[in-house]
């Protein structure tokens, strides 16, 4: 009996702390409207324009999400609006490089604020892209991977 007791304990333990923690999502379309509450009743706060930005997901009720991007805005967005995470946003000035070595040839200087889609990762490297460049990433100093 007292194993079952312990067994329900931890179940809601783990729902309730590991069901809270903070997590990121990416923006499905290139026009998402963020809401100044959980509804759609309430006014559209501001609306991004930009397809797989990384978003912070910090609370939620219902079908809606209070999301926070890289530069401290949030609000609450629709759940139809957001999808699994595989993009990240460089905090600061980097190098792009060939493999996942700060020893391999660098491919490219990049800009913080630069977006771009995760392709694979190890350790602490990812393989990237964008528009205009394909490489590894050190992932310190970024936006959307913990």
């Amino acid at each position: 009996m007292w194993r079952k007791v312990v067994f329900l304990f931890l179940i809601s333990f783990c729902t309730n702390v590991l069901g809270n923690e903070n997590y990121y999502l990416m923006l499905k379309n290139s026009k998402a409207n963020v809401r100044m509450g959980p509804g759609l009743d309430y006014p559209i706060k501001f609306i991004y324009k930009k397809k797989n930005l990384p978003v912070k997901v910090i609370d939620k009720k219902e079908n809606f999400r209070k999301i926070i991007d890289h530069k401290k805005n949030s609000g609450w967005i629709h759940i139809s609006q957001l999808k699994k995470i595989n993009s990240i946003i460089v905090l600061s000035n980097r190098i792009l490089f060939k493999k996942p070595t700060f020893n391999s040839k660098p491919i490219a200087n990049i800009e913080s604020g630069r977006l771009f889609v995760l392709k694979k990762c190890k350790k602490d490297w990812c393989e990237v892209s964008s528009q205009n460049y394909s490489g590894w990433i050190n992932m310190n100093d970024v936006w959307g991977k913990d």
